[in-house]
């Protein structure tokens, strides 16, 4: 079983939520990301995304974006993103999902790239700019190797594709909280748990919530109606923040754990 699967599982045993960190892999290096992975699992962080810095982005906001062109200015590449998961993987069994735009996956090769990221670890993948409706190849080559493929369903999603979504991703359901890109907000959209009890009628599938959640206040609010919540612009900023101190991964890890709290 997938450790994604299993962690949702564990999880609804024990009636807790997924907290849910994204961080950008090689932001500020490859070294540093791979000591955050370990402390954030360490301190209970369910599930790790690992963002693959691309030079033309959709979905992020512009302290995510900062964080890719630096990633992306010290050369990091796919294939030591993935050297980096299969580091990982020698001393945490942390689930781990890439959060990728296409054109790498397009590059590297749909199945080669799936194969290297089963043999490295990954768990799933979420492709933003990818919709579901012309992913049945990468849907495909990911199903023989149990990577689960996490999609988005938006609050401008239509009931009959949401039900289409919903059957489609594996993991966990992407909810993203609103309209636009990732970043800070300071309420939660007021359709959120109206948007969630939706998706939640038509399917048993987790779904947990991103894009906007920041602060402490925000992560409890969210979990109540979900099964999850994804932290991700905070958390890069709070690396920002640190950049030239020697105790960055501490501190973060100290951030995260006061959110996850």
């Amino acid at each position: 079983m997938n450790r994604i699967d299993k962690k949702f599982r564990k999880l609804r045993k024990l009636k807790k939520k997924a907290f849910i960190v994204f961080i950008t892999a090689g932001y500020p290096s490859l070294d540093v990301t791979y000591r955050l992975v370990l402390e954030l699992s360490k301190i209970g962080v369910d599930i790790i995304e690992l963002g693959v810095p691309f030079s033309d982005p959709m979905a992020d906001g512009p302290v995510i974006q900062e964080s890719s062109q630096v990633a992306l200015k010290k050369k990091t590449h796919l294939i030591d993103i993935l050297r980096l998961v299969k580091k990982c993987r020698k001393a945490t069994d942390v689930p781990i999902a890439l959060m990728t735009y296409y054109n790498p996956i397009f590059c590297f090769n749909e199945e080669k790239f799936v194969q290297a990221a089963e043999a490295s670890g990954v768990d799933g993948i979420i492709v933003p700019d990818l919709p579901p409706e012309e992913a049945e190849h990468l849907i495909k080559l990911s199903r023989k190797t149990g990577l689960a493929t996490i999609f988005f369903i938006s609050p401008t999603t239509s009931a009959a594709r949401a039900k289409f979504i919903a059957n489609t991703s594996r993991g966990f359901i992407y909810y993203v909280s609103l309209t636009g890109t990732t970043g800070s907000r300071r309420n939660l959209a007021s359709d959120l748990s109206r948007n969630l009890k939706a998706i939640k009628s038509i399917t048993k599938k987790p779904v947990c919530v991103g894009f906007g959640i920041s602060t402490r206040e925000q992560v409890k609010e969210a979990s109540r109606i979900s099964d999850g919540v994804i932290v991700g612009s905070a958390v890069v900023k709070k690396i920002k923040e640190n950049l030239k101190d020697k105790s960055l991964v501490k501190k973060v890890a100290s951030f995260v754990n006061n959110l996850k709290a």
